[in-house]
């Protein structure tokens, strides 16, 4: 049965998340290794704070995670929070899993006081619009199109 865990609950996934994470966004930033992306999910460790991250777990098994961050974005650093790494092991996928950690962030971001919530996707708008987020702007990011993404809680 799939939960959604604070990563503060399974801190034994950080090194698994900073490689997933890595092997799926490092091209965007190769400085960030696994070895840095790790040391930075250590400052996740927290409970209703921002950072922080959530993983969905079955047993012992990591299925995937999702973020809430201050930054996301160096292009738009006037826009934050951020919902960011959100990822699903491939052959997890499919099964409303991305769905369901996208839907604990915002519920955190909430309760958090959060009253706009940003992210950027590559090619999952469609997605993110189903969950009741509206595109805000077209950008470039590292020579690839992107889409930034706002959420107002309570609306």
């Amino acid at each position: 049965m799939l939960e959604i865990l604070p990563l503060a609950a399974r801190p034994d996934t950080i090194e698994q998340l900073a490689a997933w994470h890595f092997g799926e966004w490092g091209k965007l930033n190769p400085t960030n290794d696994i070895a840095a992306r790790s040391l930075k999910l250590q400052r996740h460790l927290q409970e209703h704070a921002i950072p922080t991250t959530f993983v969905g777990v079955e047993g012992t098994e990591l299925l995937g995670s999702a973020s809430l961050v201050e930054q996301d974005l160096d292009l738009r650093p006037e826009y934050t929070p951020w919902l960011a790494s959100v990822f699903v092991a491939p052959e997890h996928r499919a099964r409303g899993i991305g769905r369901q950690l996208v839907e604990r962030i915002m519920a955190e971001a909430e309760s958090l006081g959060v009253t706009k919530l940003y992210l950027f996707t590559f090619h999952h708008e469609r997605f993110y619009a189903s969950l009741g987020w509206h595109r805000v702007e077209g950008a470039v990011y590292r020579g690839e199109p992107i889409t930034i993404m706002a959420w107002n809680p309570g609306n």
